[in-house]
């Protein structure tokens, strides 16, 4: 970037370089403040797949025992009569300009849709785990998408902070630093040459 050494494109680039400063700064602020809230929203991630894992653990082996005791054809035709609900809705909250999702959703307890004089025990806690794990797998998808939404803008964030970091702030220092030298050697030779002209006169 080439400009005319001028007071006033002087103080046009110092006024750039503050601005391009602040501007890092409060990247640098945000990069901060998304990695942290990233950071919680792993951890809460890593509790609810314990969680989840251990409850399809519980499922499946009421499942099993359910499949032994009745049978795998009657289980299959009776799981058919149980009704696949969509009760959450998807919201969106923002974190530092990011949208996240945030489900909303009320837990219930799953409505019969089958007779119980042709299931057992094992059946019937196999469908209330299994439904359970339904609302820890809302609560998943939920971090988990708000996880990847944030890692993204961390990394367009980086970017930017890096780009004003090493390119834009140092380009603004390196041109104040040249205009101000050749305004200084300027300064010198005009007051050589008026000292020049005084000492003619005398």
């Amino acid at each position: 970037m080439k400009m005319i050494p001028t007071k006033a494109n002087l103080m046009k680039c110092e006024d750039m370089l503050e601005f391009s400063q602040k501007g890092f700064e409060l990247l640098d602020k945000k990069r901060n403040i998304l990695i942290q809230e990233m950071m919680t929203l792993v951890d809460r991630a890593k509790k609810i797949q314990i969680q989840i894992n251990d409850g399809f653990k519980e499922a499946y082996d009421s499942l099993e025992n359910a499949n032994i005791l009745m049978g795998s054809n009657k289980v299959e035709q009776i799981s058919e009569a149980i009704i696949q609900e969509n009760d959450y809705k998807i919201l969106l909250t923002s974190v530092m300009g990011v949208e996240i999702p945030k489900l909303k959703y009320s837990k219930e307890k799953p409505h019969a849709s089958y007779s119980f004089f042709r299931t057992n025990a094992s059946f019937d806690n196999a469908v209330l785990k299994f439904n359970e794990l339904k609302y820890m797998i809302y609560e998943l998808a939920e971090v988990e998408t708000s996880v990847y939404k944030l890692a993204e803008e961390i990394k367009k964030t980086r970017k930017r902070a890096n780009a004003l970091e090493k390119i834009r702030i140092p380009r603004y220092e390196t041109i104040i630093k040249e205009i101000e030298e050749i305004l200084e050697e300027k300064e010198r030779e005009d007051f050589f040459r008026l000292k020049l002209i005084k000492n003619k006169k005398k």
